[in-house]
């Protein structure tokens, strides 16, 4: 068992760093723990629990900007910006069900460690798109701070970008700033029913390409459409959202309307539908249900008109879903044990992108690459970025790559 510290603040973090550092213990980085089980097995001694960084610092709703220490709740945040008719707009993905454990468990720091998107991805971005600036210790137990409290910020090198994605290999976050928007009044979803996965494609294309300002694009396949909520009723769903005023949005659904129409019958859901169709979208309900929890699960994405193709040479036995108009195919794999790595990155590779292990269990994820292969050059630039920030390999050694 490893021992855990938890600081009170950034003073103790740089404190437990440099005794780390001291005794040549590697560290864990952990947050609220809702993203966890997601990398290789940790391979460390001690574990820094940040939960304790909790608390918004700033809010300046007229600004668009919030400040929080990195543990602070997604959720305590999420209510906050709501209650100023605000979002973050990158939509956040709950992964805690995903991988067996609470609801609304993940923290700010989290979110931003792994670049969280949701399905607006196509339009708002991921979460680096939203992320200002940050507090940092360093793997050399020193403090820094990177970008600011405004929305335009120029300070040479965007660490921001290297820190989002990073998955705590990197620095410790503190403290976060972050930009908010203001939610969107109303939203309505079109789906047209019964559509083979190439069929969906292109009419999730066609929207796309419309002037309709579509927010979210996805298709739930017949074998797992049954599992969203929202949906009118049983079979294939080919799914669009358009969100904003009132009045935009019924203009603009008329017009989308007419754009699906080659493609089959409409249906339309109301906003309270929709909102709940896209929330169990965003965190891949479909595959949070007891009888497919053990399925190993794959994150794949690839250009948005090429998705249905991956998918077409996975095992017929697998169950899939697309989000961000293709670009993004869930891919949850037959047998508990087997997740067919192989198989997998032999078709991303064939048509391109990329293919991330979210689910499995621990023998698996230290078995096989978790997250994309790296080649030679990429692989050399990664370790520089590391060694820049974290000389000794101190922050979750090899939870991204063997060695890194």
């Amino acid at each position: 068992m490893t021992d855990t510290l938890k600081p009170r603040d950034g003073k103790d973090v740089e404190d437990a760093v440099r005794f780390a550092l001291a005794n040549d213990k590697p560290l864990e980085l952990v947050g609220c723990g809702s993203k966890r089980a997601i990398g290789r097995p940790s391979q460390t001694d001690l574990t820094l629990d940040l939960s304790g960084l909790s608390g918004i610092t700033l809010y300046e709703p007229e600004e668009l900007v919030l400040s929080a220490r990195a543990g602070t709740p997604l959720s305590e945040i999420e209510a906050l910006v709501e209650k100023h008719g605000q979002e973050l707009a990158f939509e956040p993905m709950d992964y805690g069900p995903l991988l067996g454990g609470k609801a609304g468990a993940g923290s700010i720091g989290g979110a931003l460690a792994a670049n969280l998107s949701g399905p607006r991805r196509i339009k708002a971005g991921a979460a680096r798109d939203h992320f200002l600036g940050a507090s940092v210790v360093t793997g050399r137990g020193e403090t820094v701070k990177t970008g600011g409290r405004v929305v335009k910020n120029v300070t040479g090198y965007d660490l921001c970008k290297l820190l989002a994605g990073s998955w705590g290999t990197l620095a410790a976050m503190t403290d976060i700033t972050l930009k908010t928007l203001p939610r969107a009044e109303t939203e309505s979803t079109l789906i047209v029913s019964g559509l083979e996965d190439a069929q969906a494609a292109a009419a999730m294309a066609a929207a796309m390409g419309s002037p309709c300002d579509v927010s979210g694009a996805g298709h739930l396949p017949d074998h797992v459409a049954a599992r969203f909520d929202g949906l009118p009723g049983p079979g294939a769903a080919t799914c669009l959202r358009v969100e904003g005023f009132a009045p935009s949005v019924a203009h603009r659904k008329q017009s989308l309307a007419a754009v699906l129409k080659p493609f089959g019958p409409v249906a339309v859901l109301d906003e309270k539908n929709s909102r709940a169709l896209w929330r169990s979208v965003r965190d891949a309900k479909a595959f949070t249900f007891s009888d497919v929890l053990a399925r190993p699960l794959w994150r794949v994405s690839t250009a948005p008109s090429r998705g249905h193709e991956i998918a077409a040479m996975i095992s017929p036995a697998a169950q899939m879903f697309y989000d961000w108009a293709g670009g993004l195919v869930w891919i949850a794999m037959p047998s508990p044990q087997e997740p067919d790595a192989a198989a997998i990155r032999r078709a991303v590779a064939s048509v391109g992108g990329h293919a991330t292990l979210i689910r499995a269990p621990a023998a698996v994820r230290a078995a096989v690459d978790v997250f994309p292969p790296q080649d030679a050059g990429l692989a050399a630039l990664s370790k520089r970025v590391k060694e820049s920030f974290d000389p000794k390999g101190l922050f979750n050694p090899g939870r991204m790559w063997a060695g890194v």
